[in-house]
């Protein structure tokens, strides 16, 4: 084991990781990449915090107690000498440069432990379509859809332990959220709400119900979440300020943390030109497909099953023989488990609306389950990109590619035997950007959550937003918990987009033809990291990180 690890892990247990080592030398500069990745497990180490009562500890106690211990380990980080390193291996120190952005900046703005009842919701019953859940989750989640009933003696041990971290945690959270983001502590409510609804469930499992220490844990894991919940609707009536981290804030945590190079007045403006081209584009659509008979929606089970059935094998085919992508062996497993099922019409989602009419513009957005399926069966031989990033640094990427691929394999033939499967297309790019738009004035503390989900309603075409209100409250509270995510699609794809572009034209530069598969291929191998960073490795085009970061620099 690297000495680097040794040395900070007995700090840890002598310590609790809340001081720094008092011997510890200063900082100084190491050109080993091996340093980078000893650095990185550290690193990785101390951003879980220390137990409390069993449970993570987010009192503010504690978060000033280990600040010198991360301050130290940003300077090791910083001391670091790449310029003689591949691309790939600096790739990887921005990787944990902009993790540990991520950390400074829930420290000093965003705070969900302090803002965001959401944030304690510790029950998740399925696995996230990215690689970690969506917005700010606590350290100490239960997972229940890594469990398989009746338990085993190491599973039931598990959720045992998983569950006994529910109790103290909330009772922490009555301490720690002393806040007044009026938005986000009322619909974070409803999380905790469910939660209760949720953790029922368990005991309705195989083998569940005769478990007396687990009834009891479940039971005791209820009342937790019920107090919890009463006592934030009590708090509820004072709660009366914003909940948008501002324009300026939100501009630096997508520059430092997510490494996207733009402003929010940038964001707004590809968002509003998204906007009119999906809506524009699809109006020619419509009248290109005038004389072509209307799409009739899958209207009973057998309808929904064959139908997605017969997409499933189209958009594979699609993918294999139009030369779109290598597809791997685990690709079709991948998709086959999301095809979904029959939804009454009264009661389906934006997205189950468009799958009822041609699944195939959502399953080519599932291209989210090839990319997990990816990080399981292919880990990246770099221990830094192998698994999920922190803070949903990962969402231009897999947002982005996702949403890209819709209408990439749109304009690469996918619909050439349906025309009117285009529509669909466009609408859910204008649905993406409609709510990404409303996110923006949110965060700006221009509009209310509720004002922005109205754009999100009223700008989506054929008024499939208003037919479900759950998924509108869904995605404008978690946009507005997690600063960049509501407009990662549509920037991540625009930035997609552009490194396509730069590789095309390197490509024609060189005198060599550009081959599609070679492009998805090459973004696919570099694993799960924001957009930017993949534009550099696959072009060595690396001035906009630079830029980043030597204007951060200058900041300092």
């Amino acid at each position: 084991m690297n000495h680097y690890l040794l040395t900070f892990m007995f700090t840890c247990l002598l310590l609790g990781c809340q001081t720094p080592d008092s011997k510890q030398s200063p900082a100084t500069a190491s050109t080993n990449y091996d340093d980078l990745v000893a650095l990185f497990h550290e690193w990785r180490a101390f951003e879980k915090p220390p137990l409390l009562d069993g449970a993570p500890d987010y009192t503010k106690e504690t978060f000033e107690k280990r600040w010198p211990v991360f301050k130290t380990l940003q300077a090791r980080l910083r001391a670091i000498d790449y310029s003689a390193w591949s691309v790939e291996q600096q790739v990887d120190w921005h990787i944990v440069w902009a993790e540990m952005n991520g950390y400074d900046f829930n420290h000093r703005i965003l705070q969900p432990w302090v803002r965001d009842p959401a944030f304690y919701k510790s029950l998740w019953m399925d696995r996230s379509d990215v690689p970690a859940h969506e917005g700010p989750t606590h350290h100490a989640t239960t997972e229940l859809w890594t469990y398989a009933f009746p338990l085993s003696q190491e599973a039931r041990s598990r959720l045992l332990g998983d569950l006994r971290v529910i109790p103290p945690l909330n009772a922490q959270a009555q301490r720690n959220l002393t806040g007044n983001a009026r938005d986000l502590w009322i619909a974070g409510i409803r999380d905790i709400r469910r939660q209760s609804e949720n953790l029922r469930t368990i005991l309705t499992q195989p083998g569940a119900a005769d478990d007396t220490e687990l009834v009891n844990a479940v039971q005791e894991a209820i009342t937790a979440t019920d107090e919890l919940a009463t006592w934030l609707e009590s708090q509820a009536p004072s709660k009366t300020g914003p909940s948008g981290i501002g324009k300026e804030n939100y501009t630096w945590y997508l520059q430092n943390v997510h490494l996207v190079p733009l402003t929010w007045e940038d964001e707004v403006m590809i968002l509003k030109r998204e906007l009119a081209r999906a809506w524009s584009s699809l109006k020619l659509e419509e009248h290109r497909n005038r004389q072509l008979p209307p799409i009739e929606p899958a209207n009973s089970p057998e309808a929904y099953a064959a139908l997605a059935e017969q997409s499933a094998q189209s958009l594979m085919t699609f993918l294999e023989k139009d030369e779109i992508v290598t597809v791997k062996e685990y690709f079709e497993p991948a998709l086959r488990a999301h095809l979904g099922s029959f939804v009454p019409e009264e009661t389906r989602n934006f997205f189950w609306i468009t799958a009822h009419h041609d699944p195939r513009p959502l399953y080519s957005h599932f291209y989210h389950w090839f990319e997990l399926a990816r990080m399981d069966t292919e880990p990246h031989r770099s221990e830094i990109r192998r698994g999920p990033l922190l803070y949903n640094i990962f969402d231009s990427r897999n947002e982005g590619m996702a949403t890209a691929v819709e209408e990439m394999f749109m304009q690469a033939g996918l619909y050439d035997d349906h025309p009117r499967s285009r529509e669909i297309v466009y609408i859910m790019i204008a649905q993406r950007a409609a709510r990404g738009l409303g996110s923006l004035y949110a965060h700006a503390n221009e509009m209310t959550m509720e004002e922005a989900g109205g754009i999100h309603s009223e700008y989506t075409p054929r008024g499939w937003m208003k037919t479900e209100k759950d998924l509108l409250i869904f995605e404008q509270h978690l946009y507005l918990r997690q600063p960049g995510y509501g407009t990662s699609y549509i920037t991540g794809k625009y930035l997609m987009e552009q490194a396509m572009a730069e590789f095309a034209r390197i490509r024609e530069a060189e005198g060599r033809p550009f081959v599609l598969k070679d492009f998805f291929d090459q973004m696919n191998a570099m694993g799960n990291i924001p957009v930017l960073l993949g534009h550099w490795e696959m072009t060595g085009e690396g001035e906009a990180v630079s830029k980043i970061v030597k204007n951060a620099n200058l900041a300092d």
